[in-house]
């Protein structure tokens, strides 16, 4: 059969790191054995009933069974708006500063389409969401690392990046609650960016995925709570780790209306926006009774403090994460990310993605998802101390 070339920029598309390491992790399950899987960000509970319901209504709605506007319903970018100024204290125009996405992965590269031209620059954290990578691929533009240090608290230090940089600097991503890391910002670090997006013309998109996972009784701050962030950027916020909805494939920018404004440009070329009883259950998980995060938040910090117990009472010394639901941990000397999470895949039949996946900042550290029971998770921490390493 006839193998077509495909197009240059394909070819330019960054290599799926974590692909491989499904393959590893199906082969160890062949062989019969039981495996603890930590390295995924995919939630383990169900979407909360009332929002099922919502759907499940919804779905015989024969309005929703034709084409919905281009942009989404007012209702759900109105439900939205509602949602920043009970969560946030923001006030948002829900015409003009409201993009309904197709999950918050489409809009995180889509971005880069709108914005960043051949030869252009855009500053990544590293280690970072490796689907930023793809969107400024798919633009043909060039990134900029940024590293996320320890000793800095996971956040970047503006003052390393090169002028010449900075004058080429087009975009900025920025994600706290960190992916991987675990790490939070904070009001003044958002400050120092908003002055340095103003400086440099830089545009700043917030991914704002776990915006509602802070432990210890602090609230994630978000990047429009400061004054001035709409005028040099977006946020972006999936339902997917709020409520359980990641396979709902329903997320939204908001922000600059000119950048909003492009978003739903690029969006009139690909999509008709959401089925219209999904975009009414995310109103409702918008709009109605908040308990059920509450609880998943209460989940989350449960499962991180019995888990980072354990590793501590087993040797192996490591920081609890303030936000996400993941931990980032040290990986013992003489190791590298990736050896040692081979190491836990084949001795311990425990998964967790190796740092480097994420960005070579990252090498040093695993990833470990705090999405499974807290059984099973002291249950790895248990396996891993057999291995006599820490």
């Amino acid at each position: 059969m006839k193998q077509f070339e495909q197009a240059d920029v394909l070819n330019q598309l960054p290599d799926q790191f974590f692909a491989k390491l499904v393959q590893k992790v199906a082969r160890i399950i062949e062989q019969g054995h039981d495996v603890i899987n930590l390295g995924q960000g995919n939630p383990d509970q169900p979407t909360p009933a009332h929002i099922v319901a919502a759907l499940q209504e919804a779905a015989v709605n024969p309005a929703y069974h034709k084409y919905p506007p281009f942009t989404g319903y007012d209702f759900l970018k109105e439900a939205v708006a509602s949602f920043y100024k009970r969560e946030y204290g923001v006030e948002i125009d829900p015409k003009r500063e409201v993009a309904i996405l197709f999950g918050g992965k489409v809009g995180l590269v889509e971005i880069s389409q709108c914005f960043l031209n051949p030869g252009d620059i855009a500053l990544v954290p590293d280690p970072g969401y490796p689907d930023y990578w793809s969107g400024i691929a798919m633009a043909r533009a060039e990134m900029a690392m940024m590293p996320l240090k320890e000793e800095n608290q996971f956040l970047p230090d503006y003052n390393e990046i090169e002028k010449d940089v900075l004058d080429k600097a087009k975009l900025m991503f920025l994600n706290y609650p960190n992916n991987p890391t675990a790490a939070v910002a904070t009001k003044e670090f958002f400050e120092e960016t908003i002055h340095l997006a103003k400086e440099n013309d830089i545009l700043v998109v917030h991914d704002f995925a776990y915006g509602a996972i802070g432990f210890d009784g602090k609230k994630p701050v978000s990047f429009l709570e400061i004054q001035g962030a709409k005028e040099v950027g977006i946020e972006i916020y999936t339902l997917s780790k709020t409520y359980n909805m990641a396979g709902w494939r329903v997320a939204f920018a908001v922000g600059n209306e000119s950048v909003i404004k492009s978003i739903n440009l690029i969006q009139d070329h690909f999509y008709v926006s959401l089925f219209g009883a999904v975009q009414e259950a995310a109103a409702t998980a918008l709009l109605g009774p908040q308990d059920c995060v509450t609880e998943l938040v209460a989940t989350y910090e449960s499962r991180r403090n019995a888990f980072i117990h354990r590793l501590n009472e087993v040797g192996w010394k490591v920081e609890a994460p303030k936000g996400s639901f993941f931990c980032w941990l040290p990986v013992p000397d003489g190791y590298t990310s990736e050896s040692f999470a081979d190491l836990l895949l084949e001795k311990a039949h425990v998964v967790v993605a190796p740092g480097i996946g994420f960005g070579e900042s990252g090498e040093g550290y695993v990833r470990v998802g705090l999405l499974c029971g807290e059984d099973r998770l002291v249950e790895a921490a248990d396996r891993m101390a057999k291995l006599n390493l820490f």
